[in-house]
């Protein structure tokens, strides 16, 4: 199993990252709290990692933090929750809200993540409720270097966080602002989605 990398940040194009270890490229899917806190391509950067085998795929996820990877695993075992929605979960809230919201059992609140319905809400706060109490607040976002298509680089990551293509169109229009790269259209995005 691969828990950590560490090599040179190649690309960033969310949500996916590519790091060359040893000459070998390693494609790993980040929540865009990782993303945020990333430095610039060419730089040396060290990752968590969670390998997934399925019958037909592999997948790699990368994180910056622990409590970040421990989140997502724990995220995984509520039914109903898989890889992309434990991501959009990441993406949509800090580690300390959610367990914030998880502990005062904030179901109206998480159901504004993607791919949360009433039921999964539930569920998580009933199945998580004890074990993030104790997770540790996030580090401030960093601001990486402006794509050539921002607003179109973020509608894809809209769309891989779980958002239909419409209503990913519709987001990052209302926030996407001038000069704005993908990144901070993103995280505006996830804001207004989640009535922040």
């Amino acid at each position: 199993m691969i828990g950590r990398i560490r090599g040179t940040l190649i690309a960033k194009r969310p949500p996916w990252v590519l790091v060359e270890v040893g000459g070998v490229g390693y494609e790993l899917e980040v929540p865009m709290s990782t993303l945020y806190d990333l430095p610039d391509a060419g730089k040396e950067v060290v990752l968590l990692t969670h390998y997934a085998h399925k019958e037909d795929t592999v997948a790699l996820y990368g994180f910056l933090r622990e409590d970040e990877r421990a989140l997502f695993r724990d995220l995984q075992k509520v039914s109903g929750i898989g890889a992309r929605i434990a991501l959009a979960v990441l993406s949509g809230v800090s580690t300390s809200e959610f367990a914030r919201l998880v502990q005062a059992g904030d179901v109206a609140a998480l159901t504004r993540i993607p791919g949360i319905g009433k039921k999964t809400a539930e569920r998580i706060v009933v199945e998580l409720r004890d074990r993030v109490a104790g997770l540790p607040t996030a580090a401030s976002p960093d601001r990486a270097p402006t794509p050539r298509d921002p607003r179109g680089e973020a509608e894809a990551a809209l769309q891989q966080l779980g958002y239909k293509p419409a209503e990913a169109a519709r987001l990052a229009a209302a926030v996407a602002g001038e000069g704005d790269d993908a990144e901070a259209i993103i995280r505006k995005a996830l804001k207004a989605a989640l009535g922040r």
